[in-house]
């Protein structure tokens, strides 16, 4: 199993949700976040006084998934969250050892 945590811009949420199902994954999780890579946020402009922004609002995705999904998952992400311009996202893929279901108790696979 791996975990793909995916930070994208906010208005591609509905976007890459669509991707996703289109493929089969069936759970995420969505989290606001705020942050910055190297576009290190930007300045502007409110009622004449010029200022810092310094955390820009992201979506932070984060799914649990067999490793025959991974890159499909990946593909679905990247091609729906992609503008070309600087701060589209990331996205991160990690191992996962184990996965339980808190109601039914079932492990693995079959706990996603």
């Amino acid at each position: 199993m791996k975990k793909i945590e995916a930070i994208i811009k906010p208005f591609k949420l509905d976007e890459v949700k669509e991707a996703l199902q289109e493929i089969g994954i069936q759970g995420i999780t969505v989290i606001e976040a705020r942050g910055f890579g190297r576009q290190k946020g930007h300045t502007e402009l409110y009622r004449g006084a010029e200022y810092v922004v310094d955390f820009l609002p992201k979506v932070k995705l984060e799914l649990v998934l067999d490793d025959a999904l991974v890159d499909k998952a990946v593909a679905a992400i990247r091609g729906a969250a992609q503008t070309g311009r600087i701060g589209d996202g990331k996205i991160f893929v990690s191992s996962i050892e184990q996965a339980i279901r808190i109601r039914t108790g079932e492990t693995g696979s079959d706990a996603i």
